[in-house]
Formats: C-alpha cells, structure tokens, sequence
C-alpha cells in the first residue's frame, strides 16, 4: 500500500508539473514582448519621457493587446548617444528576447539602430521618432522600418515662409550630428534657391551647455537666427541669449520651439511669439482625429504638456503601425517574421496628424506643418498652423536627379553664404 501511495504521489505531481508547463508554455505563445528604446537620460530626457507616454498612448488604444496577444513593453534608455542606444537595443533583443524593437528617438541613433538590425535578420525594427535622412536613404536595413518623415522633410516649406517674414540674411546654430544635418537642408535647399544667405554657421555639441562664443559669433547684420536645437540644448541657448540682451527673431527646427521648450520659464519665452518652425505635426491641428488623441493624452497622462509633444506623436504613430501589423497577421511572427514585414509594408491609416504610409525605402511620407508660435487664453504657448504641406517625399520636392546631385545633408552641404 505505501509503495502504491508513494507511485500515485509521484504521478500527481508529475501532473501537477506538466499542467504548469503547458500553462506556462500558453501564457508565453499568448503574449508577445516589444522592446521601447527612448532617451530618459541626457539632454532629450524630457522628449524621452513623452516619448514613452506616446507609446503607452497607442498600446491602450489597443487595449492592451494585439494580434491576438497580451503585449508587454521592455523599456529601455539611452542618452542620446550611438553606443548607448546600440547597447540598449542590444540587451532587450539579446537578453531580455524581445521580437520587435520600437525606437530610438534621436538622429543618430537611429543610424546606429539600423546598422545593428542587419546583424539581427530575425527581429523587426519599428522606428521611434529619430530623424536622420540617412537612416533610410542609405543603404537602408531591410528590417527597420520608420513609419514618420524625417528631419529634412519636416522643413520643406520652411524657407520660403522666412523669405516671405523678410528674413532674407541668417546666421545658423545647430547641433552637430545627422538630424540637424537634415533639418538645415530640408530648410536650405529652397531658402538658398530663391535668394536667402546663410552667412556662417556654428555646429555645437550635442548636450552644450555654454554658448557664450556662439553668440559672441552673431552677425549684427542679419534678419534671423536659424536655431536647430531641441531638448536642455535649446533651453540653454534661449536663456543664455535672452541674458545676453540678443533680440534677432528665430527661425527655428522641427524640435526648437515644440511643447518640451515652449514650457520653459525666461523673459525670453514672450519673444518666441511668432517664431516660425515646422514639423510633421503641430499643437493647432484642427481635425477630429488630432483632437480626439490630444484629449486621450490629457486624460491618460496628467504630468505630460499642455499638449502632446512631437516625440509623443511620433512614437505613437510608430508604435500604433507595428501593432496593427500584429492585428493583420493575427500575431503570426513565423518564418523570420516575412508575414508581418509584408504587412508593415501595406500598414496604412489616419493619423492624428494626417495620413501615415511609408515608401519603397520603408520611410514615411506625410504632411509637413508650417507654424508660428502663439498664446492661448489659458497663457500656454502653442504652435499654430500656418500652411500645410503634404506628401513630402524625401527628395524634399527635387527630381531624383537634382537631389542627389546635392546628396545628403552635412556641415557643409547645402552651402549658400554667398
């Protein structure tokens, strides 16, 4: 009798065990990981933790799942840095086994991003908000996937309004690395070609924190200042100038004058009224999808901004894309993930900011915001729209032939300082 009692103990537990590793093995084929790379350190930490808000946004308007599947973020920072943010990636596709990776959200990472997701054929890319041209328009990884336009889309229409405001002479402060290069050449390539002069140009270091010979540098002839900073860099730079008693008015980049500097305290903030930026969205979008995912971010996020900021927008688009991809295979992620990736190609749909599509290249193909900074009743800064731009390609309105005859936007290309 022992000997019987001591087998049915044994294969109790035996079952006991197998039932848990079936239901384990369910849970696991029931939900899905997704790596979410965003800068919480550094000098975009601020866009950084919107950024994560953007994605968090999109998730629950999915309920918290897709493709049939309970989806889990693994959330990972960087600095702003290349080797940090490969290093980020690398421990949720290596260690923490991720199967679709979301991010980064600056310029240069995203080069260093799409260069590791060649060494990892098996895992699927999905774009953050970083913005270099680069990243797709050369030699572009087959499994990176960036559903926004980039920098240099985002100014198509730029230079003509600053020749239009009288603004016919600049000077250029810019931080050094790729997504700066493709804002100025987004910016250049018309306002050189229809006359404006960019009389000099001073490239800082990402995360400068004195620019004291930077302004000592400011032409007094010149109509504006072109500034393409964005995070503390241009918080730094606006107050520094403002103590300065500089008073050129700005023209600035896509993330110079969006909701995570317009929030700054200075003298200096009432005379951003009126300065001119653009980008692939704008805080007065007057269409009920825009209203409705500005509301749905107040409402979630009661330590966000006064209104969704771009790193918001563009990680929401990013992150809502690769889980609609999940709902058009049902979750299917087999076969090195071929299913998905087609269906990527084919994701399409209406963002808050207008139509979200991407190219043969795997980049987006939006509409550009032209917008001057304004005062609500309620004394917020917002950008309002003052023209819309759309289907901007990333020949930035060129023949093929004329753009690459120019290339890649860098420190020196386009030049027009004479």
């Amino acid at each position: 009798m022992t000997a019987h009692k001591h087998v049915w103990i044994r294969s109790a537990l035996s079952a006991a065990a197998a039932t848990a590793l079936m239901a384990g093995s369910a849970w696991a084929q029931d939900s899905l990981k997704i790596g979410l790379l965003a800068t919480l350190e550094g000098p975009f930490a601020a866009p950084g933790q919107d950024s994560m808000r953007g994605a968090d946004l999109a998730l629950k308007h999915h309920n918290g799942m897709a493709g049939g599947k309970k989806i889990e973020f693994v959330k990972v920072s960087s600095d702003a840095t290349p080797d940090k943010a490969v290093s980020a990636t690398r421990k949720a596709v290596e260690q923490d086994k991720v199967q679709i990776m979301i991010g980064p959200l600056s310029g240069d990472e995203g080069i260093a991003v799409k260069n590791y997701a060649k060494t990892q054929p098996g895992i699927t890319f999905v774009n953050g908000s970083s913005g270099a041209q680069a990243t797709t328009l050369s030699d572009p990884a087959p499994n990176f996937f960036r559903f926004n336009s980039e920098g240099a889309q985002w100014m198509v229409g730029l230079g003509e309004h600053a020749l239009g405001k009288g603004y016919k002479k600049m000077f250029l402060i810019a931080e050094d690395y790729g997504f700066p290069y493709s804002q100025v050449q987004g910016f250049m390539a018309s306002y050189c070609a229809k006359g404006g002069k960019v009389v000099d140009k001073a490239w800082v270091p990402l995360g400068t924190k004195d620019y004291a010979s930077v302004i000592a540098k400011i032409p007094k002839d010149i109509d504006a200042l072109l500034v393409v900073l964005g995070g503390s860099d241009a918080v730094n730079f606006l107050s520094q100038y403002e103590q300065a008693g500089g008073a050129k008015p700005m023209v600035g980049g896509s993330i110079t004058v969006d909701q995570t500097v317009l929030n700054y305290k200075g003298k200096r903030r009432e005379s951003l009224l009126g300065t001119a930026a653009a980008g692939p969205m704008a805080d007065s979008i007057d269409t009920p999808e825009w209203k409705k995912f500005v509301a749905d971010y107040k409402a979630t996020f009661k330590d966000g901004f006064p209104s969704p900021s771009l790193f918001a927008y563009l990680y929401y688009i990013n992150t809502k894309a690769a889980l609609d991809g999940l709902d058009a295979v049902k979750g299917d992620l087999s076969n090195g993930q071929k299913a998905y990736r087609e269906a990527l190609q084919k994701t399409s749909f209406a963002g808050p900011a207008g139509p979200v599509k991407i190219d043969a290249n795997r980049n987006g193909v939006g509409t550009t915001y032209i917008t001057e900074v304004a005062k609500a009743a309620d004394g917020s800064y917002y950008n309002k729209v003052v023209k819309a731009v759309p289907g901007i390609t990333q020949t930035l309105g060129l023949s093929k032939a004329e753009f690459d005859k120019m290339g890649l936007g860098s420190r020196d290309v386009p030049d027009c300082r004479k």
